[in-house]
């Protein structure tokens, strides 16, 4: 599926985006922009983009027949073998795509997407979310790799069952079957993560949380001098790190970096990386971490939003840290500054305003810290039997 993100060539693509009555012209535009940094960081290389403007997706192919062939002359101009569209596609869709654009790839922004993570995965446990996303994508589109064995068949009629249905069911069921054996691996090794999680509660801990390539891997560096992989493409990194902040002789917070978000992800993908997200749900405090040069950062903190909720219990600190502040005009930085007096605009990669904020910090781990021993005063002065029945 997708690209071979092996191949020293950048495959050539297009890109085909959607404007419809609810997805405004510059915001499919916006969009777009971003699915050819997703290209760009699966190993593609971007000959050109379309957008077209729509009532209502066609059921069919997603945009009109005209674009379609406009596309297809567009392809064997740049001698393209890829188009990727922004909206995601049907199976059915898929498959009349690849009849109108023969001997072309056809993927959706979900697919490129499961491309990146394919790539970027390390640790088991994203290895196994990745191949459970995966195989979700799957399912509905296996109409699609059968339907030569379902021609064959003859027809759907009585006693017109064919290898391709037969087929079709059997694989169903088994990557049916694999799904539910790697979710009972992600069990345990959630399980796991939940007894670390016990042994830690008396330790003050940060997540650190964002849109992808905020720059959260290279704040946490700045904070703790430590070595996390960056690198300026989406997606650098998938699995939660975690690392030392040392404010004292013998004191220190515990900062976990953590997966970045994406626009447009389906509900699937997103329950599917949540498991990842546990360090922050844990958090006594969330550093959010917000691009200050991106045109749609306040899409970016929806989308964070969007994705902590329910995940993160509101009484949780949260601070608000516009990054890459060395990079935005003065127009943005007063723009953030009215909206957004509380926030910190910081640049982890010049050490910009990083002093302001690990003082906050270590305010937020004393307040904790505070809070904390009045807790255990509190149970201590319970009656003898009170303070047993609690700790049992």
């Amino acid at each position: 599926m997708g690209i071979n993100i092996n191949q020293p060539k950048r495959e050539l693509a297009i890109l085909v985006g959607v404007a419809t009555p609810k997805i405004r012209p510059h915001v499919a535009t916006e969009h777009l922009e971003e699915l050819q940094r997703l290209a760009k960081t699966a190993g593609a290389e971007v000959v050109q983009t379309f957008l077209q403007r729509v009532q209502s997706y066609n059921t069919a192919t997603l945009i009109g027949e005209g674009k379609v062939e406009e596309i297809k002359t567009a392809l064997e101009t740049h001698e393209a073998g890829l188009v990727i569209f922004d909206e995601d596609l049907s199976g059915s869709q898929v498959r009349n795509l690849e009849e109108c654009l023969p001997g072309i790839k056809v993927l959706d922004r979900t697919g490129i997407i499961l491309d990146i993570f394919a790539k970027q995965a390390v640790t088991a446990e994203s290895r196994l979310m990745v191949e459970v996303a995966q195989l979700q994508y799957m399912v509905p589109r296996l109409t699609h790799a059968w339907t030569h064995l379902s021609r064959q068949a003859g027809g759907h009629g009585i006693g017109m069952c064919g290898p391709g249905e037969s087929q079709l069911e059997t694989d169903r069921r088994i990557i049916s079957t694999r799904i539910q054996e790697l979710k009972k691996k992600l069990k345990k090794i959630e399980g796991a993560r939940e007894r670390q999680a016990d042994r830690r509660e008396d330790i003050f801990q940060v997540a650190i949380v964002g849109y992808t390539n905020a720059g959260k891997s290279t704040l946490t560096n700045r904070l703790t001098g430590a070595n996390v992989y960056v690198e300026d493409k989406l997606f650098a990194t998938l699995d939660s790190t975690m690392r030392k902040l040392h404010v004292g002789e013998g004191q220190y917070i515990l900062l976990s970096d953590t997966v970045g978000f994406i626009r447009k992800l389906p509900h699937h993908l997103v329950d599917t990386f949540k498991s990842t997200l546990g360090v922050a749900s844990h958090a006594h405090c969330i550093l959010e971490v917000v691009d200050s040069t991106a045109s749609d950062y306040k899409e970016h903190l929806e989308v964070t939003h969007n994705v902590l909720d329910g995940l993160i219990d509101k009484e949780t600190p949260r601070l608000l840290v516009f990054n890459k502040a060395e990079s935005a005009d003065e127009n943005r930085r007063t723009e953030l500054l009215e909206n957004y007096p509380n926030a910190f605009q910081v640049s982890a990669k010049e050490n910009i305003g990083m002093e302001s904020l690990l003082e906050r910090l270590i305010t937020e781990k004393n307040l904790w810290k505070a809070q904390r021993q009045e807790e255990k005063k509190a149970i201590l002065q319970q009656p003898e039997g009170w303070v047993a029945q609690t700790i049992a």
